[in-house]
């Protein structure tokens, strides 16, 4: 696999989702040994490829891991939990598998509240026109787009 051009953020939302969902309980595949967050999740560029793995220096997470710790064999595992500067890693030492999973939780709720709301700032504000049409229930308003690249469609951000 090459460079990791997957979107950070579906990548954060099913990362959320699969833990929500019980996904880091005992595995069918290795029940001998605790599931690690983010490798034994799909979420994991290698997941399943431990044949050919690609350099976690490739991972979208990387993004997410101090610079100091880019050159950890696992870096993901040093990301930044909480104000507290708990990780995956010191988790993996001195806590235990639901404390880690209470907090990687909301690191990933927060971390997902953010880049949406750092899109919806960064995507550009529409100048609407209201225009009075009626449509099958008789008296909707409608708004069509006057910048951008919707110009001219109807536009569902301001509705």
């Amino acid at each position: 696999m090459s460079k990791d051009e997957r979107d950070v953020l579906e990548v954060l939302r099913f990362e959320l989702e699969f833990l929500e969902k019980g996904g880091y309980g005992r595995s069918p595949r290795s029940p001998w040994r605790p599931q690690f967050i983010f490798q034994d999740s799909p979420t994991c560029m290698n997941y399943d490829s431990m044949a050919n793995p690609a350099p976690c220096s490739e991972c979208l997470l990387l993004q997410f891991v101090p610079s100091a710790s880019h050159g950890e064999k696992i870096p993901c595992r040093h990301i930044l939990l909480n104000q507290a500067g708990e990780t995956i890693e010191s988790f993996y030492r001195t806590g235990t598998q639901p404390e880690l999973e209470a907090v990687y939780g909301s690191w990933l709720r927060q971390s997902i509240q953010k880049l949406e709301l750092e899109r919806a700032e960064a995507r550009p504000r529409c100048v609407c026109q209201p225009e009075a049409k009626s449509d099958l229930a008789g008296d909707a308003t409608r708004h069509h787009c006057h910048s951008g690249k919707n110009r001219g469609h109807e536009c569902h951000d301001c509705l």
